[in-house]
């Protein structure tokens, strides 16, 4: 998490739906402005938010009224990606009924928001042969706001894993931002070695040894801003792969099986292992004074269905400069 001086957001509120462990929350709080609702289904999720940030969020959205919810500035939504079961597709709020994202749209309607800022899955800009994305650009417009997406990956900004996201950020049209500048990447100075913990404080049950391991006669001694295998457990299916902690961490999963599933295995000190839980905490941006779950297979999921802190950080403190250069605030 990044430590930004600049409180663009100062003065902002916003709103945390599909919340989960509330990394929509830390960065845009990181940048002065202040939440005033959340909302997450998942019971395990909304006790890690409730332990964090002493709200418990409401759940299920789908039957929330949206009148009850407080105005506010900016909605901040990660919602989960879904095809949209439609005949012609040739409207967006009508043809977004059924999914999720139609009660970002009904809570948008109702509340008229300054800014959305959502976040997705990589595949969205093409899922459903683009009909996805199109779908809920057509929305936003037919309900008043500019639209802006990029896909932008953790690596370009700070943090070593392989993360590519796409982010969408719009604007109501009398604020008139048409075109919203997303941050420039820039080198990544810190690979997966700098977020590790010491052996000390590792668990044994994160370490795997097993005869069927085969790794590659490959020097380990390069730095890479990407990942870097060594090896293979197995047939080296996903889960089976070794890789180096001089390059980055593959992308943390909520699912999956193998070995070292959903964090992949990492070569460390001549030992084979996966990620213990704080460190795919750090991996996702989240300070070390972030609470976790008690609960591996819990923690494992909630991390890899987050968001990366750092990358939300700086969109959001793009949000915050353009909007101020707009009203000379």
């Amino acid at each position: 998490m990044l430590d930004l001086k600049n409180k663009v957001l100062s003065g902002m509120t916003f709103i945390d739906l599909f919340a989960g462990l509330g990394g929509f929350r830390l960065a845009l709080e990181s940048l002065g402005a202040d939440c005033v609702y959340s909302n997450e289904w998942d019971k395990y999720a909304q006790q890690v938010y409730n332990d964090n940030y002493g709200d418990m969020p409401e759940g299920d959205i789908t039957k929330v009224d949206e009148s009850t919810i407080p105005d506010h500035d900016i909605l901040c939504a990660g919602f989960p990606c879904q095809a949209f079961s439609i005949s012609g597709k040739q409207h967006g709020f009508e043809d977004s009924r059924g999914t999720l994202f139609f009660d970002v749209a009904r809570i948008i309607k109702c509340k008229r928001p300054k800014i959305v800022f959502m976040e997705n899955v990589k595949n969205f800009e093409v899922h459903d042969k683009g009909n996805t994305l199109e779908t809920v650009k057509r929305t936003m417009l037919e309900l008043g706001y500019s639209f802006s997406y990029k896909v932008l990956n953790a690596v370009d900004y700070g943090i070593p894993q392989n993360r590519a996201r796409i982010y969408m950020v719009c604007f109501r049209n009398d604020i008139e931002i048409k075109n919203f500048n997303f941050p420039s990447p820039f080198k990544l100075t810190k690979h997966l070695e700098d977020f590790l913990l010491p052996d000390s404080q590792i668990p044994e049950k994160c370490y795997v040894n097993r005869p069927d391991t085969f790794m590659s006669d490959k020097t380990d001694d390069t730095y890479s801003n990407k990942s870097i295998r060594l090896g293979i457990v197995n047939k080296g299916g996903q889960g089976e792969r070794i890789y180096s902690t001089k390059g980055a961490a593959i992308t943390l999963s909520a699912n999956g099986g193998g070995v070292f599933a959903k964090t992949g295995g990492y070569s460390v000190n001549g030992r084979y292992r996966r990620l213990a839980p704080r460190e795919c905490a750090r991996l996702m941006g989240y300070p070390d004074s972030f609470k976790i779950i008690d609960n591996d297979n819990q923690a494992y999921k909630q991390f890899g269905n987050s968001v990366v802190i750092d990358v939300l950080q700086l969109i959001a403190e793009q949000i915050g400069i353009q909007y101020r250069e707009v009203y000379h605030e």
